[in-house]
């Protein structure tokens, strides 16, 4: 059974928590058909040295939907406006696959209000081919008439499927408002190209992580957005997919946790 986290809410509509008050502020945002939730082994254990805020993407658990086009930008901008609305100056964020390309962007046109940023199962310059199949499953989420365990069999291997994760991450993909998942998955699906060019630029301390076995969010993208900042390292987790936040959460957590202690 899901144990749903208790949340506020701000003026415009953006469900988020607020945990642990001491260290600095890191911002989670995660991937398309999940919610806060997915970040559960993160915010339990980071929250105790750091204040940990954790938000549901626009359509995604008690989040309001997004105004305007579903494109990468206008999903930055409403993540800049909650970051305003809480008040909470610069900040380090991480974000996992959607979340990595608005965390990008907020890299690429406000680099003023990051002290870090984290990518985990980042996207980085797709190959033709790659991005025809994510936009031929953009154009079928947009119908209504998806499957929402399709991505499963991208995000775990075989052996995990009994796995507490699994179970987790089904159950989200189940329960995500499809007209929330179709919005934030054609901005996912469109948005590799956005902002990819910003990291020559980028001074913040940058983690590119990802599991060795994500043949979307590849570990030759994570090392290539690596090499071109200029205080960035990449993290390859080896024998994980695309959920490795859950999969591999301690490795993951201790990543998380030493890149807070870097600087520029």
């Amino acid at each position: 059974m899901l144990q749903t986290l208790q949340r506020s809410k701000t003026p415009s509509g953006a469900a988020y928590i607020d945990r642990g008050g001491g260290g600095e502020i890191l911002v989670l945002i995660h991937g398309v058909g999940m919610r806060i939730e997915a970040w559960g082994p993160q915010i339990e254990q980071l929250s105790m040295r750091h204040r940990i805020i954790a938000v549901d993407l626009p359509g995604h658990g008690f989040s309001a939907p997004l105004k305007g086009r579903p494109d990468l930008s206008n999903f930055v901008t409403w993540f800049g406006a909650v970051i305003d609305e809480l008040e909470l100056g610069a900040v380090n964020i991480a974000g996992h696959s959607m979340g990595a390309l608005i965390a990008t962007g907020m890299a690429a046109t406000a680099p003023e209000r990051l002290s870090r940023i984290a990518l985990l199962n980042g996207i980085y310059k797709r190959t033709t081919e790659a991005r025809q199949a994510v936009e031929a499953r953009a154009d079928e989420i947009v119908t209504g008439a998806f499957d929402r365990d399709a991505p499963l069999g991208r995000w775990f291997a075989p052996d995990e499927v009994n796995s507490d994760a699994y179970r987790l991450v089904r159950n989200l993909l189940q329960q995500v408002d499809a007209s929330g998942y179709a919005a934030a998955y054609r901005a996912f699906a469109t948005g590799d190209t956005f902002y990819c060019d910003c990291w020559p630029a980028v001074t913040s301390p940058a983690l590119f992580l990802t599991g060795d076995g994500d043949a979307n969010s590849t570990p030759e993208m994570a090392q290539d957005m690596a090499k071109a900042t200029q205080n960035g390292r990449a993290a390859i987790i080896k024998g994980h997919r695309h959920m490795v936040n859950l999969t591999a959460p301690d490795e993951v957590t201790a990543a998380l946790a030493n890149w807070l202690t870097w600087t520029a």
